[in-house]
């Protein structure tokens, strides 16, 4: 063995962890690094093997990790990777072999000095938690679960995006008053007080609802109800509670949800305990200037969908912050799916007022399809959806669809306006094949079920994941329940699904390239859509249909509930939502730095942390591909 301290530090500095240490630290570890030669077939170490006291670099050449009971090749690792880790851990021998495949020349680097920057220098640790193949303890993966960026400030590594859990200053004196005191008393005091609501409360000092500027306006102002009259008959109620240290990010769902402007704060977050403070959405804006839900309040003010369009740009800019202050992916995507809904249902409002026709007087539903339906849809891609009406009399079955179509048709335009582009494949409620009624929609996915071709299950990947965002909701449910009952009497169904779920096998070669376009458009590129997010959703959906759960529809959160229904393979689902999220994440940041739908990735734009990450993703495939193939026996099938 030899050292060359320049030239290992030159190497090093290009690969994570050691291109993030300043120039002392990586001489020190460039001083301290020894050169290994291995001839092709010549091992490092072996499987059992006590660990040594170096971990190592790939200089040049290829080293295969395997398990050799059973003969298994788990890892190829190439130029720049890390291998080794083991002494990391508890002193355990190696749980695989490391094997030369060709003629390979290595930097040994000593544990002692990686083990003390993990302790000093938390991106060392963050990384080395990304690299999870390779077995580092849980000390870091759990510490740095779900993170990307590895580039900021340590310190903001270890912890959750200030944004998401600061709580929020709000009024710690609430202005009350109570149900027996007259319109004109509440509007006294809160003129005397300089305040825009007062709360209603009993006895006992516990909400009973709040009254609030607008209030007074519409319905005292405009003459409908006397000054005299006492609150109690103007107030809104009951009233929406919180707890005392609520974060912003739950202060913001709870607006979006109930559509409100305040919440009341109590001591236990519920309305039977005493109220202790009152927030409002001006508090939320002295705060942080860019708001969700005024976005969305402006969306419900807007009169065009070119308007509509200005404001949906505004939200990709909030989607940018989130992405870089890393916020739970489960906060962005049910933030942007409030203001994708709130942005459809204005859009479906502007096209009622457009009809010189009223629309017949029949319940009916929108239903938004594939990543809306799943609340997954973070940019402007292309339109999936779909129109369900009420059952009509055969004779009167084609005109009542004629004239819904034509009103799909204005709601499809619009939303094109906004961004929403038409669907290629024509998956959108103008289409007269997806503008049905109820009894003919749960006709179709009969005959989907009960004929499972592969354009039937094609068929049922993109429509199974439905929500209702519009009109009668009861729809959607009993769509739902149709579709447990239907598969119940086709119990080969399940089995045909899963074979499709199968099709897209974990997205790199035998070398670890990643598989990408081989022509086209987007030659070299890589799908991330189809080839790493498609085979994550297909098996949440079939499994998740497997259980007969309804109401779960995003992909993570399937995860998520599949953990629980399944505790023996908790592990795997919680490690799929993960990978999950960071794909969803990655597909955004790149949609948003290109302006397009982020499907594809050029490998030579990313850096070899980017491309370790997304690798990383990749290997909850296998192993749910695995638990398919057995629990539905696919290889009968074909």
């Amino acid at each position: 063995m030899n050292v060359i301290p320049d030239r290992v530090y030159r190497f090093l500095q290009a690969y994570p962890p050691f291109s993030m240490l300043d120039k002392t630290m990586l001489e020190k570890i460039a001083g301290d690094t020894v050169i290994k030669y291995l001839q092709a077939g010549e091992f490092v170490f072996t499987e059992g093997e006590s660990p040594q006291e170096y971990i190592y670099v790939v200089r040049e050449g290829a080293i295969e990790l395997l398990k050799k009971d059973e003969n298994l090749l788990v890892e190829v690792c190439d130029e720049g990777d890390l291998f080794g880790l083991r002494p990391l851990l508890a002193k355990q021998p190696y749980v695989l072999s490391a094997k030369a495949a060709e003629e390979c020349l290595l930097y040994a680097i000593k544990v002692d000095d990686l083990q003390e920057l993990i302790e000093t220098q938390p991106k060392v640790g963050y990384y080395l938690a990304q690299n999870f193949a390779f077995g580092i303890s849980d000390k870091y993966s759990k510490l740095f679960k779900g993170k990307l960026f590895l580039d900021k400030d340590p310190a903001l590594l270890l912890q959750t995006s200030l944004f998401e859990i600061q709580s929020v200053n709000h009024s710690k004196s609430p202005v009350c008053c109570a149900p027996t005191a007259t319109i004109q008393e509440a509007a006294r005091i809160m003129q005397q007080k300089h305040v825009g609501s007062i709360l209603i409360t009993n006895e006992n000092s516990h909400p009973v609802g709040i009254v609030t500027d607008r209030d007074l306006r519409n319905r005292v102002v405009t003459g409908e109800v006397s000054r005299r009259q006492p609150v109690s008959d103007i107030m809104t109620h009951p009233v929406v509670t919180i707890q005392p240290d609520c974060s912003v990010a739950e202060v913001q769902i709870a607006m979006m949800k109930n559509g409100i402007h305040h919440l009341c704060i109590t001591q236990d977050g519920t309305p039977h305990t005493p109220v202790t403070g009152i927030l409002s959405e001006h508090d939320l804006l002295v705060l942080q200037g860019n708001n969700p839900a005024i976005l969305i309040r402006e969306m419900k003010r807007s009169s065009s969908a070119e308007k509509l369009a200005v404001i949906r740009t505004k939200a990709e800019g909030l989607l940018q912050q989130y992405l870089e202050r890393e916020v739970a992916m489960d906060f962005i995507a049910t933030v942007m799916t409030e203001i994708n809904d709130a942005l459809i249902v204005r859009v479906i409002e502007i096209a009622l007022e457009e009809l010189e026709v009223p629309l017949p007087d029949l319940r009916w539903s929108w239903l938004g399809l594939g990543s809306e339906g799943r609340g997954e849809q973070l940019l402007r891609t292309d339109q999936d959806n779909a129109f369900v009406f009420e059952n009509v009399p055969e004779t009167e079955l084609e005109n009542t669809r004629s004239q819904f179509l034509a009103f799909a048709q204005k709601v499809t335009y619009h939303l094109n306006t906004c961004g929403f582009v038409y669907c290629p494949g024509e998956m959108m409620a103008s289409n007269p094949k997806w503008c049905l009624s109820l009894q003919e929609w749960k006709n179709q996915f009969s005959d989907w079920i009960l004929t499972p071709t592969n354009q039937n299950i094609m068929h049922c990947n993109i429509f199974f994941d439905f929500r209702s965002l519009y009109g009668e909701e009861e729809f959607s449910n009993q769509l739902g329940e149709h579709i447990f009952d239907t598969i119940d009497q086709k119990g080969i169904f399940l089995s045909l699904l899963a074979k499709n779920a199968l099709q897209n096998p974990p997205p790199l070669t035998f070398f670890r390239n990643f598989m990408v376009e081989k022509n086209g458009e987007h030659k070299d590129a890589f799908n991330i859509k189809s080839r790493a997010m498609m085979p994550l959703t297909d098996a949440a959906r079939l499994l998740i249909l497997g259980h007969q759960v309804t109401g779960v529809n995003n992909t993570f959160k399937r995860f998520e509930k599949l953990a629980e229904l399944e505790p023996k393979h908790s592990e795997l689902f919680e490690q799929a939502a993960d990978a999950y999220e960071i794909l969803i994440r990655y597909r955004a940041l790149q949609g948003l730095k290109n302006n397009n739908s982020g499907k594809f990735l050029l490998m030579e734009e990313m850096t070899k942390m980017q491309r370790l990450n997304l690798r990383n993703t990749f290997r909850p495939i296998n192993d749910l591909q695995d638990i398919i193939k057995v629990r539905y026996q696919v290889s009968f099938f074909g």
